[in-house]
């Protein structure tokens, strides 16, 4: 039988349209949807990140790993009937780019009857992304426009869960964000990020909802894939700005590594949770204040948002 013509290793019936090399399935696209909708769930039972009364903001930038969380999550959701889904867009302001993620994420919302809220940049900070970059380069600033959005874009999610009411946030963090995540923090020697950075994040302060990345055990080809399968629309075109990104050479790096040795990000993602107990028993604990300038928790006397847009004001 010719690879083409192979037959599902799970139904045994439909012809096969993916092998997934790392486990050997040959999956046809009803058992491949119904395989990544059991992994979901099966990760958010092993890390208890759920409850069945949670009010859960879910992430949702447009692209395709955020459309398909909100919609394995809207599946889910409908057997939890005290549960509540909302999702919560943030608009960076990215001329050219951005424009069409909002689209599609409120396109996606409306049908699946699921509240959408939106918060940007512009209103929160002052400056649209694109206005940061531009006073970081007249400033020849040597931190990348990542290194900023990162940053940002976490603090307008807590603003945007807050104020909507949730007690999750639901990320659509992959498998391979997560392994590049532990990787940065360790070439930046980032150690108490490296033990705080995990699938479910602690419960620190009342103000810092605690998030969840229930697609954290799913590759982001996969992710991709499923996407395709439902025929969910979803942002295509890079963020211009990540091709600065240290991250995107190591997304590279590990990708090629993958493709020769397939099933290495599971063991690097396995390994860190593993050692991650041991890492956070050794990494100071420091004492949350009240951020100077804009009240938010800090560790510091300026939250890292504000030390950062001081950086350019």
């Amino acid at each position: 039988m010719s690879r083409n013509a192979a037959k599902c290793t799970a139904c045994k019936r439909r012809t096969a349209f993916f092998h997934r090399i790392y486990s050997g399935e040959r999956l046809c696209k009803r058992c491949f949807s119904e395989s990544i909708e059991n992994k979901v769930r099966a990760t958010i039972t092993r890390y208890k990140m759920l409850s069945y009364n949670d009010r859960i903001a879910i992430a949702v930038s447009g692209g395709k790993d955020s459309i398909t969380l909100l919609n394995v999550l809207a599946s889910m959701e409908r057997k939890f009937p005290r549960a509540s889904l909302v999702a919560v867009t943030v608009d960076e302001g990215i001329k050219g780019y951005r424009d069409e993620a909002l689209e599609i994420a409120a396109e996606t919302c409306k049908k699946l009857k699921i509240e959408n809220h939106s918060v940007s940049f512009k209103s929160l900070y002052g400056f649209t992304l694109d206005e940061i970059v531009q006073r970081m380069r007249e400033r020849k600033n040597e931190l990348t426009p990542c290194a900023f959005c990162g940053v940002l874009r976490r603090k307008a999610l807590n603003v945007a869960a807050l104020e909507v009411g949730a007690n999750k946030v639901a990320t659509g963090h992959t498998l391979d964000d997560e392994v590049q995540t532990s990787l940065l923090n360790v070439f930046h020697g980032d150690i108490t990020r490296l033990a705080s950075e995990k699938p479910v994040t602690d419960q620190v302060h009342p103000r810092l909802v605690q998030k969840v990345k229930p697609l954290c055990e799913i590759p982001e080809k996969e992710s991709a894939l499923y996407a395709y399968v439902k025929g969910l629309p979803f942002q295509s075109t890079p963020c211009p700005y990540a091709s600065e990104a240290l991250r995107n050479d190591i997304r590279v790096l590990l990708n090629q590594i993958e493709e020769r040795h397939a099933g290495t990000k599971f063991t690097v993602f396995k390994s860190l949770e593993k050692l991650r107990p041991a890492i956070s028993s050794i990494t100071e604990k420091g004492e949350f204040k009240e951020c100077k300038e804009c009240g938010d928790p800090s560790v510091g006397e300026l939250c890292m948002a504000c030390q950062l847009l001081k950086q350019i004001r």
